[in-house]
């Protein structure tokens, strides 16, 4: 290695190092970290009732929150603030359930809206109960205009409708209607029907004598809908990695904002119709489908800070056609449930199964043709997902086997030149690297060697580790699954762990040690130092220095990676080492060589092309040696 290689090794350390002391939490910050997750604590604990009313005084609603207002408050005040509105804007906040048994979903008074979403078959890396939204921080309501007054429906108290006396459906459905009232004959209704076994709400929005109540001039409503997206899995840094805001156009892809980006707030305006969009963890989501499409969107995902119990707020507004008929019902679908690539599947009508991060073009090709159908039907049979992924290995390489095969002749090819290799590297010293290249070429050539020839089928093999990739981390179906020392196959490994921030190991690598990053950085090395066949080193002796550091930096990358994709990588080395010994005991070096040699003292035939050209450079020199005429 050079000294410009040594330098540039030393500057990046130094960059790591002072990173990692900038971005140390101190002890306070931990604090109101804890703090902030005893708080979520506590909110869990309430949501749970079936039915609770708000402790305190009657109030009313405003952009702050809940203010206290006397009872004593004239209505004169709240006509000219709601208009026909007042009598809504008092009053108290009760939660009711719709339930089955999949999911809890608690409506609160307040907005008529979804307070918090539980999923009863899902729990957190510290065993809570997988809550995708709670609290009053969350918004859900239509914003419109009322005699110049801006209406926000989620500052409004709606009146929950006797279920026995108004039934939405019938049979083993849970339903409720929510109302928010002007009188009798003129409110917004809000319809919930969840049927049995299903992620998916009917949510209805009817509005009925509203053409009088809102402005004239209004042919749009605006849905508000804003959540801060909850901590759910053990690592806050790698779940914000899966952490954003997805979207459909109109029979169009899928897009998303970048969950990656460094931007803290990331925002965008969609001038086209968006048939859903979804807030979406790494597992989990929650989104909102119009059934006739919104005509417009303005999305936004905002990072909270490192401390906060929160991993992102996001914000979606959304537009809907108004079309002020007397009676007119808006039909949308709400869903909160798992990112389960098969359960999503089955909502065909909305691709909503591309809020599975698969990769895109061959690579996800790849995972849901080939790794996702072997993977689910290896489950159907086998209830371990660490012998699942073990047999999904084998048969991967199995596929794979005439590549790894044709890579390994390659490289017997190029050991057995190596001692060749290494006299022309005498031959020329160092001054003469021009030289030595060209002669190396011209002996490869004799022997019908490419130096490249094994590294097109390892080249051909990329696209399957690149799906694994992306494969394992998104995989709902390992979350919380045990194997050997791992007690969750979607998140690290840890056999050491300490609490103290240390500068660049715990921000670069982390405060545990995961075995599985261990064993794949260990049989990495080996398989490559069982492969080094030293040639190439020769012409490039950086080139082999570096082929040793990638899998130590990949040790550091992937150490707070899921288990279940380091087993996998793991495994695959140890399948590949074993090929090799086997085909070390098939393939004969010194056959290999004599043919080699016996090609090398053949005339080497020359291709057409090439003929073409030595003929048409003897056609100019002879025009050359031509007498010009005078």
């Amino acid at each position: 290695m050079d000294r410009n290689s040594i330098l540039g090794i030393l500057l990046i350390a130094a960059v790591l190092i002072v990173w990692g002391i900038i971005q140390s939490p101190s002890k306070e910050e931990q604090a109101v970290r804890q703090r902030m997750i005893d708080s979520l604590n506590r909110a869990r604990e309430l949501q749970t009732s079936e039915a609770v009313p708000l402790t305190g005084d009657t109030g009313i609603i405003t952009e702050e929150g809940v203010s206290g207002v006397p009872a004593s408050m004239d209505s004169a005040r709240l006509t000219g603030e709601y208009g026909a509105f007042a009598a809504a804007a008092k009053g108290e906040n009760t939660f009711y359930t719709i339930e089955n048994d999949l999911i809890k979903l608690n409506i609160s008074a307040l907005g008529g809206r979804p307070y918090s979403a539980e999923l009863k078959e899902y729990r957190t890396f510290s065993q809570e109960p997988v809550v995708l939204f709670t609290g009053d921080t969350n918004r859900f309501g239509l914003n419109f205009y009322h005699q110049n007054r801006a209406i926000a429906t989620n500052n409004l108290f709606f009146q929950s409708m006797d279920k026995d006396a108004e039934k939405v459906v019938t049979g083993s459905a849970d339903s409720l209607i929510m109302r928010l009232m002007v009188d009798d004959n003129r409110y917004i209704e809000y319809r919930y029907i969840l049927g049995p076994e299903d992620y998916m709400v009917d949510f209805r929005i009817v509005l009925v004598g509203m053409q009088d109540v809102i402005d004239a001039s209004a042919t749009m409503l605006d849905i508000d809908w804003e959540i801060n997206a909850i901590q759910q899995e053990q690592l806050k840094k790698n779940e914000n990695l899966y952490t954003t805001i997805y979207y459909r156009h109109f029979q169009e892809d899928v897009d998303f904002l970048n969950p990656r980006s460094n931007k803290g707030e990331q925002q965008e305006s969609i001038a086209t119709q968006v048939e859903w969009v979804a807030f979406k963890n790494q597992f989990f989501s929650s989104i909102l489908i119009a059934e006739e499409n919104f005509s417009n969107a303005l999305i936004r995902s905002t990072m909270l800070p490192e401390d906060d119990a929160h991993l992102k707020k996001f914000r979606a507004e959304l537009g809907l056609t108004y079309d002020r008929a007397p009676v007119e019902t808006i039909n949308m679908k709400m869903f909160f449930g798992p990112n389960k690539f098969k359960l999503l599947r089955q909502y065909e009508d909305y691709q909503l199964e591309d809020l599975v991060s698969v990769g895109r073009n061959i690579i996800r090709w790849i995972n849901q043709y080939v790794i996702i159908p072997i993977f689910d039907w290896l489950s159907r049979f086998i209830g371990n997902y660490g012998i699942i992924i073990l047999l999904l290995t084998i048969i991967i390489k199995i596929a794979l086997l005439p590549l790894t095969y044709r890579s390994y002749l390659s490289q017997a090819r190029m050991r057995v030149l190596k001692p060749q290799i290494d006299e022309l590297t005498k031959k020329y010293p160092k001054g003469k690297e021009m030289e030595r290249q060209q002669a190396t070429m011209a002996l490869y050539k004799k022997a019908g060697v490419s130096p490249m020839g094994g590294c097109l089928p390892m080249m051909l093999q990329m696209p399957i580790l690149f799906a694994m990739f992306r494969f394992f981390p998104t995989s709902i179906e390992l979350r919380q699954e045990a194997f050997l020392w791992a007690k969750d196959l979607s998140t690290y490994d840890s056999i050491l762990s300490w609490e103290a921030q240390i500068p660049i190991l715990s921000n670069i690598y982390g405060n545990h040690i995961s075995l599985f990053t261990l064993l794949m950085t260990v049989s990495t090395i080996l398989s490559m130092k069982m492969n080094d066949t030293s040639a190439s080193s020769q012409q490039m002796p950086g080139m082999k220095t570096m082929m040793y550091i990638m899998p130590v930096m990949f040790m550091f990358i992937l150490n707070n990676f899921s288990a279940g994709l380091t087993y996998y990588y793991f495994l695959a080395n140890a399948i590949t080492i074993g090929q090799n010994y086997l085909f070390k005991q098939f393939v004969d070096e010194k056959e290999i060589l004599s043919k080699m040699e016996a090609k090398k003292a053949k005339p080497v035939k020359k291709s057409k092309f090439q003929q073409r050209l030595e003929e048409m450079a003897k056609q100019q020199q002879s025009a050359k040696k031509l007498p010009r005429k005078k």
